[in-house]
């Protein structure tokens, strides 16, 4: 059987019901993270066995809850991974969360029918996709160059790697090219901005606030943090990505306690970083820059890390991936940039070379009205594993 015609085995109904039933199953971000005996549960207790049952092999579970699907290729070669991702957004607003329910995608701008629930467009799209193409390749028999795997990750909101770390550090895979499943309208994604983030304390002396001049207000200090940190330069602008960003995302005081003057404040910075650029500096430039405020004292700690990405446009994976699109009708290949932080960027670190792939539109994520087009669904199950059937 040729690659082409293994695609025709594709049944939309099949998918539909796939992506349906995913989203029915809860699987929201939670305090607990990665940990989340839930997350866990729905990985091993409703992806393993789907797969399974799809694609009539066995997958496993690493020790961290991840699941891994290798196809049945024993060639030395390296292969494709695809990663997908389990953990979603909490419900937050979203009246039916959890309904899976098919819509009329009109309202939305979308041709064609859509499917809604949380997670739709950013990971049980992409991840409906990713298992039906595992299905595919299995069911046709085609003896594969290299390898196919499919990493499905705890993660997905977490806003670090370590999922990502632990499924290349504890799993046998042997890859060359990768494809991170989110949404992109099925538009391929050859780079994204990184990010740290970065916590600032500034410390001061309560008081009464009637006697304020008998404290010394981390408020203050923070407007002044706030105000050096607005003349940082951010460098360069890059091609695709355009400038590096600086952003508070919270700010507390303490303690709160009315008609006090608060003895610290606590700013949260998100840092996006361009490809190319290096953290530490990043984190020691904020450093030097609030550096020296006296009455207050300034304390700068670095928390969690995600890795640019870039590759070209003509690398492997965007070439195949391009490929398998144009040979679809209605899909142009078309390539473009996220500023978004993803595991494309730590995967690229390992030596694999990464790209982000999949259907749904971010501009529903997060939303209350969260949906993804059944057609964008059904032609990212065929991308991907022509993708893997012409690699």
């Amino acid at each position: 059987m040729t690659p082409q015609e293994a695609i025709k085995l594709a049944n939309d109904d099949e998918i539909d019901k796939l992506l349906v039933d995913l989203l029915r199953a809860p699987s929201p971000q939670t305090e607990l993270q990665e940990a989340d005996p839930n997350l866990k549960e729905f990985v091993a207790e409703f992806v393993k066995p789907r797969l399974e049952l799809l694609t009539g092999s066995a997958a496993v579970l690493d020790g961290m809850g991840n699941l891994l699907w290798q196809s049945g290729a024993t060639s030395e070669q390296p292969g494709l991974l695809l990663m997908g991702y389990a953990m979603t957004f909490p419900a937050g607003g979203m009246k039916e969360p959890f309904s899976g329910t098919i819509i009329d995608g009109a309202p939305f701008g979308i041709a064609g029918s859509c499917a809604m629930g949380r997670g739709a467009c950013e990971q049980k799209g992409a991840l409906a996709a990713m298992m039906y193409a595992a299905a595919l390749v299995a069911r046709s028999k085609v003896k594969l160059r290299a390898p196919l795997y499919l990493a499905v990750s705890l993660a997905g909101e977490t806003g670090r790697h370590d999922a990502a770390q632990f499924i290349l550090e504890n799993n046998p895979i042997n890859a060359k090219s990768g494809i991170v499943g989110l949404g992109t309208n099925n538009r391929i994604c050859l780079g994204n901005k990184g990010r740290i983030d970065v916590e600032i304390t500034v410390r001061g002396k309560s008081a009464h606030s009637s006697m304020p001049w008998d404290g010394v207000n981390a408020v203050d200090g923070a407007r002044k943090v706030l105000e050096r940190l607005d003349r940082l330069p951010l460098g360069r602008e890059h091609a695709g990505l355009g400038r590096a960003t600086l952003t508070v995302t919270q700010i507390k005081s303490a303690p709160e306690i009315s008609h006090t003057v608060p003895d610290s404040c606590r700013i949260v910075l998100d840092r996006r970083l361009l490809p190319g650029d290096d953290p530490d500096v990043a984190l020691r430039e904020i450093r030097d820059a609030v550096a020296d405020l006296p009455p207050w004292s300034v304390e700068v700690s670095r928390g969690a890390f995600m890795y640019p990405s870039e590759v070209g446009v003509d690398c492997g994976v965007a070439v195949a991936a391009g490929n398998a699109s144009r040979a679809l009708k209605g899909q142009d290949g078309e390539v473009f940039y996220s500023p978004a932080a993803l595991d494309a960027g730590y995967l690229n670190q390992r030596g694999i070379e990464t790209i982000m792939f999949g259907p749904g539109d971010l501009r529903f994520a997060h939303t209350d009205q969260e949906v993804v087009s059944l057609h964008q669904v059904r032609a990212a199950a065929r991308i991907y594993a022509a993708t893997a059937l012409l690699t």
